[in-house]
């Protein structure tokens, strides 16, 4: 049985892996873009890299959309 600490890594693995994807999708298609060909690029890129391409598109992505 895992103990507190690893509790906790396990609580963030699982955000990392799981919800932050899901988050960067659902505001993706929610979202417009300047070009119309960015939502497309963007939600390819968080299906085939989820954790690191959620994070960038938190990072830079969203300054892409319209009134960011």
């Amino acid at each position: 049985m895992p103990g507190g600490t690893e509790w906790i890594l396990i609580l963030v693995a699982f955000c990392l892996t799981l919800v932050l994807p899901i988050l960067a999708i659902s505001d993706i298609v929610k979202g417009e873009f300047r070009n119309p060909n960015d939502k497309m690029i963007w939600v390819l890129i968080v299906l085939f890299m989820p954790i690191v391409g959620s994070m960038i598109y938190f990072w830079v992505g969203k300054g892409q959309k319209i009134g960011a």
